[in-house]
């Protein structure tokens, strides 16, 4: 069933005074959120029944091509009839209908609206980007900012309908909405196993970094840059393959990195010196980095949002379980004597199996490039030359889009006070679970005498609270959300109720911390930690998701540009704590370090709360948000 809050009717009278009324239309697609976002502007309504008649996809087409003259004259037709239903004058064509309703409103004391609906883009955990509504059936490229959408409105109003132009057709299997469910959430699952291939080779090294120092005969600080380096990788890689797969489809991108990803774990297994294992451990991050960015684009190729939100909260888990499951196998071929090189060859039977996975399972999702087989297909069937798709028309010179891929996302963060604040939050948060590699063993192994293996187990604790997060995120915090947004409908949600989450997993951040280093004590039972491990388990998990749709909802169009910088930013992060974090911890000991920390995420929770009291405020300041108050 449909989340989307619009589908209520809803009298004027409610939402009159409301203090997050929207002057710009929204497009939302709600990544995590499980609500299909052409969450629109407001909706045709009838000011004496209270009667409303949402002005989204499914009752508006003025984005549509029509591909005949009697399909354009029964949907504008029907417009009409909405029209009428809704107490508005009869118009003749759709453009006048968007008129009247923006007038109708001016008179109510609402602010005019300037579209019907808008089709923002879904975007990914990690920035990967997928089009959605009529973008998608015809084959669009995502958009990345409103003022592209309004061209290319204003491109389809001058050009009108191309017959020759190739697009899904209604319940065409094609299109990947439209396949099995079963089938869609086996690849669901394929892409939560693609991450955590990748994000398992990030902390293997962890377990046998004393073998690889005897082997290779350097320092501790330097073992540490084997996981350093390769989470460095993830920040060059988004940059390089989310693009790319706009081009060229998810599935040529997917082969080609983990062709490449499969034979650095070959390299580092074969590695005879320092050099070679660490220039290795950093290509094979930025080629594992390819599934953190299109895996999630692939989930919002395939689903609508109705079902997008619990693919992606279920698949949030992955980038959290690998980092977690890492310690424990190498943890195992350390302890039980095996060559700490079967740690990198157990990596690559993993990334050979994941790309035979890709190569006989995983199919193209990208609708524009499924679309563009299709016109090539019909081009030799028919030998007709003038079927064409979008795609194969679009400008792939690398200076059109270079703002888009490199500057836009820093120009963002550098520009967004919101932003800045939230991803130096979600980065810190992403350091701590690198930094966790380091702070383990002092506490399990120096303090209480475990080996390396029950060392890494004790890394369950943290995957079990990120496990808890998703569970209070599915079935208390979205369900809470929903219902706000039923209430408040027809006009959208405002992005800081998305922040409730947030606010507990920062606070429960700092309980954790405090806990896990004083209770840290030999004398005291390792459960402890351990327990310590897992609420911190739910302040990242809870943290990452919350803030991930904040950013989704505050700048839409924008969001993928966000999400990449934030993206860079945090990958930094995560490659920077373990780099200090041993000399933090011995220098300090384990009590005092990790209370650094908890201060440290003590003076960042009332980030979340200043934002849901100022956000309006700053929204309405913001160049790049469309969730602009009236005042």
């Amino acid at each position: 069933m449909s989340t989307n809050p619009l589908d209520l009717g809803t009298p004027i009278g409610e939402h009159a005074e409301h203090p997050n009324l929207i002057v710009e239309s929204q497009g939302r697609d709600r990544s995590v959120s499980g609500s299909e976002s052409p969450t629109p502007t407001l909706a045709a309504t009838n000011g004496t029944t209270g009667h409303q008649q949402p002005l989204n996809e499914k009752t508006t087409h003025h984005h549509n091509h029509h591909r005949s003259p009697s399909l354009k004259s029964h949907k504008s037709h029907h417009s009409e009839k909405h029209a009428q239903h809704a107490g508005l004058p009869v118009t003749s064509n759709e453009k006048n209908l968007e008129r009247t309703t923006s007038a109708r409103y001016g008179e109510a004391g609402m602010v005019p609206i300037s579209r019907q609906s808008s089709t923002a883009p879904a975007v990914g955990l990690f920035g990967g980007v997928a089009p959605t509504g009529p973008d998608a059936e015809e084959g669009l490229r995502p958009m990345r900012s409103r003022e592209e959408e309004d061209e290319r409105d204003a491109e389809r109003e001058k050009a009108g309908p191309d017959p020759w132009a190739v697009k899904f057709e209604p319940g065409e299997k094609l299109n990947p909405k439209n396949w099995g469910v079963g089938y869609r959430w086996g690849l669901t699952g394929i892409a939560g196993l693609l991450v955590l291939n990748s994000t398992f080779a990030s902390s293997s090294p962890s377990g046998i970094i004393q073998d690889m120092e005897v082997y290779f005969g350097f320092s501790q600080e330097v073992a540490t840059l084997t996981i350093a380096l390769f989470v460095a990788g993830y920040c060059i890689g988004p940059i390089l393959w989310g693009p790319l797969s706009e081009s060229y489809g998810r599935r040529p991108i997917f082969i080609v990195t983990f062709v490449v990803y499969t034979g650095m774990q070959v390299g580092c297994a074969l590695s005879k010196n320092t050099a070679s294992i660490l220039i290795f451990r950093l290509l094979g991050g930025i080629f594992a980095s390819a599934p953190l960015t299109n895996s999630g684009a692939m989930i919002a190729d395939i689903w609508d949002g109705d079902h997008r939100g619990q693919a992606m909260s279920l698949f949030a888990l992955a980038p959290f379980a690998g980092p977690s499951i890492g310690p424990i196998v190498a943890g195992a071929i350390s302890v039980t004597g095996t060559d700490w090189r079967w740690v990198f060859w157990i990596l690559t039977i993993f990334a050979g199996v994941c790309l035979v996975v890709i190569v006989t399972l995983v199919p193209e999702t990208y609708a524009p490039k499924i679309l563009a087989t299709k016109a090539k297909k019909l081009r030799k069937d028919t030998q007709e030359e003038r079927w064409y798709a979008p795609l194969e028309r679009a400008d792939n010179r690398w200076r059109a889009r270079l703002y888009d891929i490199l500057a836009k996302p820093f120009v963002i963060l550098a520009l967004e006070p919101m932003l800045l604040a939230v991803t130096m939050y979600m980065s810190f948060v992403y350091g701590l679970v690198y930094l966790l590699f380091e702070a383990y063993p002092f506490v399990f192994v120096y303090n209480h005498g475990f080996n390396a293996l029950q060392n890494g187990l004790c890394f369950l604790g943290f995957f079990t609270g990120g496990v808890i997060a998703v569970i209070l995120f599915v079935t208390i915090i979205e369900p809470r959300y929903q219902r706000y947004a039923k209430r408040v409908a027809p006009l959208p949600p405002a992005p800081e109720k998305r922040l409730e989450l947030c606010v507990i997993s920062g606070w429960s951040l700092v309980i954790a911390m405090f806990w896990f280093g004083w209770t840290s004590y030999s004398s005291i039972h390792w459960i402890s930690p351990v327990i310590a491990g897992g609420l911190i388990g739910v302040g990242t998990l809870g943290m990452f998701v919350s803030l991930f749709n904040y950013i989704i909802d505050v700048y839409l169009w924008s969001a993928a540009s966000a999400l990449a910088g934030a993206t860079i930013v945090r990958s930094l992060f995560g490659a920077a704590f373990p780099l200090f974090a041993t000399q933090m911890y011995t220098k300090l000991g384990t009590q005092w370090a990790s209370s650094l920390i908890g201060f440290l995420a003590l003076v960042m929770a009332p980030i979340p709360i200043v934002l849901m009291i100022y956000g309006p405020k700053l929204r309405a300041r913001s160049k790049f948000s469309p969730n602009k108050v009236a005042h």
